[in-house]
């Protein structure tokens, strides 16, 4: 029998064919993805028409080092995004009993599961040969401690993906256990899934098994560009955080009048609790509005920040109704 497919936000092309009435364009709530980009820059026509250069590369870990406050550069690998990594560390670890703090992004549990490892779900930190944390929680947002995390015995894999817009000091990238890896996530911060561009932390010799894994020109060059610019713009990053504070309490306030429980989230998308969720998701659906349900939790919805004034008066609207 097949395994059920992994559910996840963003899949706009299956909302437009259960609601074909409904206004364009669709505002897509869906994901927890920076509504509000990075704005790309001019690329050189030589990242487009070489293979990836070493010089880029080792820039572009330069700038991950320093954004991330991580000692050395050797220690961070740059992957096509942290699904990849994803996928690929189980492959690199002999099989393993594997304990997944959730719920969380269900992706952890089908590649560890499909790499033949025993996997449990268990509702907090506790002792296995290979633990995994996203930290902070998708989607609700829970936040473990850097101290709390280093008391892990085996090897310990933390999810940071929406880590970037809270305090340095939260993130183990900086004062990495022995036996630790950690992810980052470009993409979600910057608003740019599609450049596909994600970071492995970890000491020497995990690092150095995942480079060759992934092999040469894993990054094409556009990305590390990007990704580059993107990294060393700190003031990008400052006013960012501030502009999301702000649209994250617009949400909630919303989201409240309209009798929703704010269950968790982060500075980019919201949970939130309604004994009618399903019925928000049809309503917000015919009026072209995409938000994430969840098959094994009926009365919960995510959703993402709206990218501007337009946008929230849309979600305004159909909630109101």
């Amino acid at each position: 029998m097949a395994p059920k497919p992994t559910v996840h936000g963003g899949d706009l092309g299956e909302a437009a064919r259960r609601f074909p009435d409904a206004p364009r364009p669709w505002i897509d709530l869906s994901t927890g993805i920076n509504p509000v980009p990075y704005p790309v820059p001019a690329v050189p026509e030589t990242a487009w028409t070489r293979l990836p250069g070493r010089a880029a590369e080792e820039a572009l870990l330069d700038a991950a080092a320093a954004r991330y406050g991580v000692a050395s550069k050797t220690m961070i690998v740059a992957a096509p995004g942290t699904q990849a990594l994803i996928q690929l560390l189980p492959r690199l670890v002999p099989r393993s009993r594997i304990a997944i703090v959730g719920p969380t992004y269900e992706e952890h549990q089908v590649c560890w599961r499909r790499a033949g490892h025993e996997v449990r779900i268990v509702p907090t930190l506790e002792d296995a040969d290979v633990v995994v944390v996203v930290n902070p929680n998708n989607p609700t947002g829970r936040l473990v401690s850097p101290a709390e995390l280093a008391k892990v015995k085996g090897l310990l894999v933390v999810d940071e993906a929406f880590i970037d817009f809270l305090p340095r000091e939260m993130s183990l990238a900086g004062d990495l256990p022995e036996r630790a890896v950690v992810l980052r996530s470009f993409g979600k911060t910057y608003g740019l899934a599609g450049v596909r561009l994600g970071f492995a932390i970890a000491h020497r010799d995990m690092a150095q098994r995942l480079r060759e894994e992934l092999g040469p020109w894993s990054v094409p060059g556009p990305a590390l560009e990007i990704g580059r610019q993107a990294l060393n713009d700190g003031a990008w990053l400052s006013a960012a955080r501030e502009r999301l504070v702000a649209d994250s309490a617009r949400l909630d306030g919303l989201l409240r009048g309209a009798g929703f429980e704010i269950a968790g989230g982060t500075l980019l998308f919201r949970l939130a609790r309604h004994p009618s969720a399903a019925v928000f998701v049809q309503r917000l659906g015919q009026r072209g509005i995409h938000v994430r349900a969840f098959a094994d939790a009926a009365d919960l919805l995510r959703f993402g920040l709206p990218g501007n004034d337009e946008a929230f008066g849309r979600l305004a609207a159909a909630l109101a109704v």
